[in-house]
């Protein structure tokens, strides 16, 4: 009912205290605050719509549906809108003022407007203003309602610490007011906890939650709060029993489950969070913020499909959701399906707001477009392929007679489209790892701070797809800016090496040596560059590289053994190639000290160097060597026999051929040390850092086996060219 006047000397007092004095029955009002508690904003906006309806005149009304409004609009901030959830706030508030302009409460609602706003002097007007219709504190023992007076000023105290301005020298002197007023009060006990957990006074944000609860043994609100603390603590196991507890004081209590659920999900148990979050929901049906949450709980609990699915359910039922795109596109992603994952990303760019995009964004973005044409350079010389074959195809058609020309015809024609859509593909999936490596830069750049592991993956994925320039500038950007590791000098080398820019690889891997002369690889690419600048070893630019090699290798034989087989057969095999066959003896003579392996390897090297000097018998002698160490080696069995047989032959000519070609992978890359033999003969060359080799076959050869070590071996069958080139698959 409404409270009597008070005397004339005390009229602002007479004033508040009309304030809470309505005809509202308070369990009403209550269960219109327990909706807004248990985060049903949209429930609680019905109800205090239909209060609001029956007395237009309570502004205390008012109030609580100003707050649900903002509670409302925090509960979700990346989709709503400041701007329109303050106007909404700011009416609602407005409207109470009108309704009674003597009440503090609706002041201080548009205080905490002013404040979201950036209007912090208006938001410290409207504060004094709602102290101003309070009695002075020296009258206090005078009001009636001493509760609601310090309720009064325990949410002006509040207006300090909820927002980007917090001063918690102001909030306390305001509370520690309202309790002296009211010490059984459990909100501003709540609300001074608060504030000591702001300046991370955990004890006594801990005492004062207790005494709200002391005050409220029904209320669940506080149990919570002091779980929260334990969790930002990191202390999980001890928050648990008070969520439970929370829960025990009321089953119905949806910020509780809420916050099991999250903390769950932090400790890894993901089907606790489920469960939880699934409980929150079903306490929370029709709240979209709620199964927002929930779909955040599956994301973690790497439930894809299920994210997916629940926010194609959230769109149902609300469009302008636009940024959920984003958990959908990164759910996609982590499955594999590249193109969906794709369309939502596409979506999110198209329909949010660019500040509203984050740094994670264009990563995701990213990672999807590269992974999505992750067979880029393979693509292109599979259409390579084809269109070659088109070509000798029409260049052969005209020679044709019916019927070989009909079904040459059908071929050509089948070739044709199948050309045109592989380089529709080569097109789109040249123009989507454009936009991946432009999200790359806008990520590594993402304001203004430059993220180099990032720019690290990027140089990766253009390396994987064959642009070995934009991967060599990438990577030399870690340089330029001080990050160079071994691993990031070896990078860059390698993609200038890969681009036949020599020179610039030359120059990274000398500053690699310089800097970790310990590492063998730097000098084994200086040594593969050289070679490469002299593939026919003319002007013998990589023999001293090998050596330098040899040199450092040499310092722990076991570790760098393979390092120094590779420089023996390099430095054998251009001493061989150059026929300082002396030379060359002694080289593979060091091979047979390193292991049994390397020496079989030295001694087929030596069955071939006397092979090609025409030496049969020695020749010879190195296979029997072989089947000294290895008894059933099949090779050196096969070698002994054609050598014999080659003994024997009357043909005048008694030197085999010579043939070359180079030998490179899928993508076209040469493959550097790759053994091309003659099947069943100890005839073998390996080919330079170009992938190109030489060397003397001999007659009646019929078959080469090309092999590589990481590479299925082939077999190729030998005609009268002189050239084989050959292609080797993982």
């Amino acid at each position: 009912m409404i409270m009597r006047s008070l005397k004339l000397a005390l009229l602002p007092a007479a004033v508040f205290c009309m304030v809470f004095g309505t005809g509202l029955k308070a369990q009403t009002l209550d269960e219109a605050r327990t909706f807004t508690k248990n985060e049903q904003y949209d429930k609680a906006e019905v109800l205090f719509q239909q209060l609001i309806k029956n007395e237009p005149t309570n502004s205390n009304i008012f109030f609580h549906y100003g707050e649900n409004a903002l509670l409302n609009y925090f509960a979700d901030t990346i989709s709503n809108s400041l701007n329109i959830a303050m106007k909404e706030a700011a009416d609602i508030f407005e409207k109470g003022v009108a309704a009674n302009a003597a009440d503090p409460l609706n002041h201080i609602g548009l205080a905490k407007v002013a404040l979201y706003n950036g209007d912090y002097a208006r938001a410290e007007e409207l504060r004094l203003k709602a102290r101003e219709l309070l009695p002075p504190y020296k009258k206090v023992t005078k009001i009636k309602n001493p509760k609601s007076y310090a309720y009064a000023l325990a949410k002006i105290a509040e207006s300090y610490i909820r927002f980007e301005q917090v001063d918690t020298s102001k909030a306390l002197p305001f509370v520690k007011q309202a309790l002296s007023i009211d010490p059984r009060n459990s909100e501003v006990y709540m609300i001074a906890g608060d504030i000591y957990d702001l300046v991370n006074d955990a004890s006594k944000a801990i005492k004062n939650y207790n005494l709200a609860q002391d005050w409220d043994l029904t209320s669940p609100a506080a149990n919570m709060k002091i779980g929260s603390i334990y969790v930002k603590g990191r202390n999980l196991n001890a928050a648990i029993p008070y969520y439970e507890q929370a829960i025990a004081l009321d089953q119905d209590y949806a910020p509780a489950y809420r916050e099991l659920g999250q903390l769950y999900s932090m400790a890894g148990r993901f089907t606790d969070s489920k469960k939880y979050f699934e409980k929150y929901l079903e306490l929370t049906q029709g709240n979209i913020p709620a199964k927002i949450r929930y779909v955040n709980a599956l994301f973690y609990a790497k439930e894809y499909e299920e994210v997916i699915k629940n926010v194609e359910e959230i769109f149902l039922v609300d469009q302008s959701r636009t940024y959920m795109n984003r958990i959908a596109g990164y759910s996609a992603y982590e499955e594999g399906n590249f193109e969906l994952a794709k369309q939502y990303m596409d979506k999110l760019f198209a329909n949010l707001d660019a500040d509203r995009i984050i740094k994670k964004d264009y990563i995701y973005y990213a990672r999807i477009l590269a992974r999505k044409n992750q067979n880029y350079a393979k693509l292109i010389i599979d259409v390579d392929n084809d269109a070659d074959e088109l070509s000798k195809l029409q260049a052969r058609y005209a020679t044709l007679k019916s019927p070989a020309k009909d079904q040459a015809k059908a071929s050509i024609d089948a070739l044709q489209v199948r050309v045109e859509e592989g380089r529709a593909q080569v097109k789109n999936a040249e123009a989507e790892l454009a936009k991946s490596f432009e999200a790359y830069d806008k990520a590594i750049r993402f304001n203004e701070e430059e993220d180099l592991n990032l720019l690290y993956e990027k140089g990766t994925i253009q390396y994987g797809a064959r642009k070995y320039a934009d991967a060599a500038s990438s990577w030399s950007l870690l340089l330029d800016k001080g990050r160079d590791s071994e691993t990031d000098f070896l990078q860059v080398g390698r993609a200038y090496y890969q681009d036949k820019a020599f020179d610039k690889a030359d120059e990274a891997f000398n500053k690699m040596v310089a800097k970790y002369p310990d590492n063998l690889q730097g000098y084994l690419w200086l040594a593969n560059i050289a070679s490469a600048k002299d593939p026919d070893s003319e002007l013998g630019l990589a023999k001293p590289k090998f050596q330098t090699l040899l040199q450092k290798a040499a310092a722990d034989t076991v570790k760098n053994v393979k390092e120094i087989h590779d420089a023996l057969r390099y430095l054998g095999y251009e001493a061989l190639q150059n026929k300082r066959y002396d030379e060359a003896k002694a080289y593979y003579n060091r091979m047979m000290n390193l292991s049994p392996d390397y020496r079989i390897k030295a001694h087929s090297s030596l069955s071939t160097m006397y092979m090609t000097m025409g030496d049969y018998p020695k020749a010879i002698e190195e296979n029997n060597k072989i089947l000294a160490l290895e008894p059933g080696n099949e090779a050196a069995k096969s070698s002994i026999q054609y050598i014999t047989q080659l003994q024997k032959s009357a043909l005048p000519k008694a030197h085999p051929n010579e043939i070359t070609g180079v030998i490179s992978d899928s993508n076209g890359d040469p493959i550097p040390g790759a053994s091309v033999r003659v099947k069943d003969t100890a005839a073998e060359a390996w080919t330079n850092a170009r992938g190109e080799y030489k060397f003397v076959m001999p007659e009646f050869s019929e078959t080469l086996v090309i092999s590589a070590k990481g590479y299925k071996s082939i077999e190729v069958p030998v005609t009268k060219r002189r050239t084989y080139n050959a292609t080797l698959d993982k």
